[in-house]
């Protein structure tokens, strides 16, 4: 019996994807890092202080270390998501479902805590989580399982009641590796890529989901 969600955070909760490349362009070329939009491919799934430890091994600069690098960025996408983001549609419908069902409902983001924290607070959803989990607790992020393992583990859950909710390949090999499963609602550009046939279903928008699709589940 499913009785447990685990949403992602960023391109699923909230339209923070593109804002993320802005960030890291914008600092980039503060540090005068040689970083273009094509380059992310490189990093592509990477926390965001992988990242700039990539860079600073790829494209060296002087002055900030890496990690302040990755501050700057993080400083600088969370005051912009709470100036030009929204909470995606369907996703306050979603949450109030699970709560009525009397589901146990977790975060488990790729992000860093205080970004978690500081969007889920500005957007007025905290209350609806009962645990929020980064993948900086862990040892190693997506596509490995253990952020959705530990935040499973905190609200007391086994992984075969679980259900994933996720917007990116990698974030799906992670539910699935996690033995739960997975619903994926990928970009519209990425709908149809064959390697969301993984997932157990797969949605153009959380605005589709209801309770129907988590019983076909079972």
């Amino acid at each position: 019996m499913i009785n447990t969600a685990l949403f992602d955070m960023d391109g699923l909760l909230f339209d923070t994807e593109p804002l993320w490349g802005i960030s890291m362009l914008r600092v980039a070329e503060k540090h005068g890092i040689p970083i273009t939009r094509e380059r992310f491919k490189d990093t592509r799934g990477f926390h965001i202080y992988e990242v700039t430890e990539f860079w600073s091994v790829k494209y060296p600069w002087e002055g900030k270390s890496s990690q302040e690098v990755a501050e700057e960025i993080l400083d600088d996408i969370i005051a912009l998501t709470k100036i030009e983001g929204r909470i995606m549609p369907g996703v306050l419908n979603a949450l109030k479902m699970f709560k009525a069902e009397g589901f146990k409902i977790g975060l488990a983001s790729s992000s860093p805590t205080r970004m978690i924290e500081a969007l889920v607070e500005h957007f007025g959803i905290r209350e609806y989580f009962d645990c929020l989990t980064s993948a900086d607790e862990v040892e190693l992020g997506k596509p490995h399982p253990a952020v959705f393992m530990h935040c499973a583990t905190q609200l007391g859950a086994k992984p075969i009641n679980c259900v994933v909710l996720e917007d990116s390949v990698n974030g799906m090999i992670s539910g699935k590796a996690a033995r739960m499963k997975v619903i994926a609602i990928p970009e519209p550009i990425h709908f149809d890529d064959p390697r969301f046939s993984l997932a157990d279903a797969r949605l153009s928008s959380m605005e589709d989901l209801d309770m129907d699709v988590i019983k076909r589940l079972h």
